[in-house]
């Protein structure tokens, strides 16, 4: 069957194609009661309007601007290569992407971008958001001016930013438990948590997860205060160290984000048993995988995360629809036996 025209709709709908073309394009000028005869022949006919090739023929381009954190993390050194992948990718799509690398855990430098950026921050903005009222009022600010706002990796839900991308937070934490219950056989003990920081809202969210299962199906292990490694490997390796040089009843290790090069040296400098999960696949958690250091490792993709992130923006500035299925960011295990 043909595709149907903007042609087709303005001949069914008695008006000419600039009148469709006004109505598609939301234009005034045009009588409410034309609006609704050009919108009847349009769901009559069926037409799906064909948006790359009307933003082809308006010149139409757009700017879309990450503000990433530039922390030492290997999955952050990850986004920021795959936003300068995607960079080049899409630019033959008339779409320009900028990126601003942060300090991370610091709201007012993600407000102090935003602000720098002025106009140059484009139709949209996709942020790694950090838990803050400073934060939340930016974004607002960035909506109230039209852009538009997602957040990823990191969410900030109680503002006004229109969709998050990333995994199901939550989810990875149970995740992580119901792997330590399987890999964990000692009768009783003590489960150790690193995490980066209290103010970003995943980690928050893994710890939720992982001691909804924990306390109800591992009654006979214990899970201690969480280690805030500030996403600092060195950080990390000090806090956790002292921890189990100091608790010899220490049988399992959730490491749940940021830092996880110490969590690796602070574990075999200890000579423990332990059954270790932790985040973060890189060339120091594939070494312990395959040696037997740690257990599994819960990974999110970050390319499609930030694909994920420029196709979710460009849907928002055309009033396109989403494709729920293709934005779904899924949770991955690696064990040594699984490594790509």
């Amino acid at each position: 069957m043909a595709r149907v025209t903007a042609q087709d709709v303005a001949e069914a709908a008695g008006v000419s194609l600039a009148t469709v073309d006004r109505v598609l394009n939301n234009r005034k000028g045009v009588r409410e009661s034309t609006v609704e005869r050009v919108i009847e022949a349009m769901d009559r006919l069926n037409f799906v309007r064909d948006q790359a090739a009307a933003n082809l023929a308006r010149g139409r381009s757009y700017r879309f601007t990450f503000i990433v954190s530039a922390g030492e993390t290997a999955f952050f050194s990850d986004i920021r290569s795959e936003i300068e992948a995607a960079r080049k990718n899409v630019a033959n799509d008339r779409i320009e992407i900028g990126m601003v690398a942060v300090p991370p855990l610091d709201p007012q430098a993600i407000v102090d971008a935003i602000v720098g950026l002025g106009e140059k921050v484009g139709d949209g903005v996709a942020l790694v958001a950090v838990e803050s009222q400073v934060v939340r009022d930016a974004i607002a600010r960035l909506r109230g001016r039209g852009v538009h706002v997602v957040t990823f990796i990191s969410d900030i839900p109680n503002s006004a930013r229109e969709r998050f991308v990333g995994i199901d937070n939550v989810a990875a934490g149970r995740v992580a438990a119901s792997l330590l219950k399987r890999f964990i056989h000692a009768p009783s003990g003590d489960v150790a948590v690193v995490a980066g920081s209290g103010i970003l809202r995943d980690h928050v969210e893994r710890r939720l997860g992982f001691e909804q299962v924990m306390r109800a199906e591992c009654p006979h292990l214990t899970v201690l205060p969480w280690i805030e490694g500030e996403e600092l490997a060195g950080v990390v390796e000090e806090k956790l160290s002292r921890l189990l040089a100091g608790n010899r009843e220490i049988v399992g290790l959730y490491s749940l984000g940021g830092g996880t090069r110490g969590v690796i040296d602070a574990i075999r400098a200890a000579k423990q048993d332990l059954r270790v999960v932790t985040t973060e696949l890189s060339e120091h958690t594939r070494a312990a995988l395959i040696s037997g250091a740690i257990d599994a490792v819960l990974v999110q993709d970050p390319s499609h995360e930030v694909r994920s992130a420029v196709r979710v923006l460009k849907a928002f500035v055309d009033g396109a629809p989403i494709n729920e299925k293709q934005e779904r960011i899924r949770i991955e295990i690696f064990m040594r036996d699984n490594l790509p």
